[in-house]
C-alpha cells in the first residue's frame, strides 16, 4: 500500500535538511512537485488502476532525490562534471536506505530503482519488465514536461547556468536548424552554442511516450512560449526558432490525432 501524504511529508521533511533558500535547492523542491503530479496525470490519461497511479506519483516524488546532495556538495547540476544525479537517488534510496521513510512496502522497491535510475538516461536500460518499462516511462515523459515549464517561469541561470540576456545575443548552428526535422533527440554533446541546446530541449517531443503528454505540451504552448522568451536577436536564429517551433506544433499535432 502507498500512503502519498505521508511520502509528501516525509519528502517535505527530507528535503529541510537542505537550504531552501538556494535557488537550486528551491527550483527542484518546486520540479518535484510538478512532476508527481504530470505522473499522475498520464497514469491517469492510461486508465491505470488506482494503485499504479499512486506508484507512478510517489516515483515522481523520488525521481530527483539525487539533486540535493548533488547541489549541496558541488553547488551545481551538471551531471557530466559532478555524479550522475539518478544513479545518485539510487544511492540515497536503496544505499542509505531512504525508500523506508517513503513507503513501507517493499513490493515496489525494484519498479522504483529502475524507474529513478533511468528517468535522465539517453535510453531505457534493457531486460525490464513491461510494469517496470512503463513506470519508466511515464517518469520520462513527467519529468521532460516540467523542464519546459522550469525553462519558462525560472531564471535559466538557476536552470542550467545560462543567463536569458546572453543567450538571446547567440546564434544557432544551421546543422542543429536541419537535423530538428529528423525528429528524434539531438545530443547535447554536439551543441556548439547555447542556441543549440535550447533546441536540444525542444527536440524532448520527440522522446514523449504518451498522447497526454504531447497534449499538456500542446495546451501550455510551452514551445511558442519559449521562442518568445529567448527572444533571438539574430535574424536568422529568430526566423529559424520560429519555424521549429512551428514544425514542432504540427508534429505534435500529427500524433495525438
Amino acid at each position: 500500500m502507498i500512503d502519498l501524504i505521508k511520502a509528501k511529508q516525509d519528502f517535505k521533511e527530507y528535503v529541510s535538511n537542505y537550504d531552501s533558500a538556494h535557488p537550486r535547492i528551491a527550483l527542484k523542491i518546486v520540479h518535484t512537485y510538478h512532476v508527481a503530479e504530470n505522473a499522475r496525470k498520464i497514469a491517469s490519461d492510461l486508465n491505470l488502476p488506482k494503485e499504479e497511479q499512486e506508484l507512478a506519483e510517489l516515483i515522481g516524488l523520488l525521481h530527483d532525490i539525487g539533486r540535493f546532495e548533488q547541489v549541496r556538495i558541488f553547488g551545481s547540476f551538471s551531471d557530466e562534471t559532478t555524479v550522475d544525479h539518478a544513479d545518485k537517488g539510487v544511492e540515497v534510496l536503496f544505499g542509505e536506505g531512504q525508500i523506508a521513510n517513503f513507503v513501507e512496502d517493499r513490493q515496489y522497491d525494484k519498479i522504483i530503482q529502475k524507474a529513478v535510475r533511468n528517468h535522465n538516461k539517453f535510453e531505457i536500460e534493457k531486460g525490464l519488465t513491461e510494469q517496470e518499462i512503463l513506470h519508466c516511462k511515464i517518469i520520462r515523459d513527467a519529468d521532460k514536461l516540467d523542464i519546459f515549464r522550469a525553462f519558462l517561469e525560472e531564471k535559466l541561470e538557476d536552470v542550467v547556468h545560462m543567463e536569458t540576456e546572453d543567450v538571446s545575443k547567440e546564434i544557432l548552428s544551421p546543422q542543429f536548424a536541419e537535423d530538428f526535422k529528423k525528429e528524434k533527440l539531438l545530443l547535447f554533446s554536439n551543441c556548439k552554442t547555447n542556441m543549440d541546446f535550447l533546441v536540444a530541449i525542444m527536440a524532448f517531443i520527440y522522446e514523449l511516450n504518451f498522447k497526454e503528454s504531447l497534449k499538456i505540451i500542446q495546451e501550455n504552448d510551452f514551445l511558442q512560449k519559449l521562442v518568445r522568451k529567448i527572444n533571438a536577436q539574430d535574424t536568422y536564429t529568430k526566423e529559424k526558432l520560429q519555424e521549429i517551433a512551428d514544425y514542432a506544433m504540427n508534429y505534435i499535432k500529427r500524433k495525438t490525432k
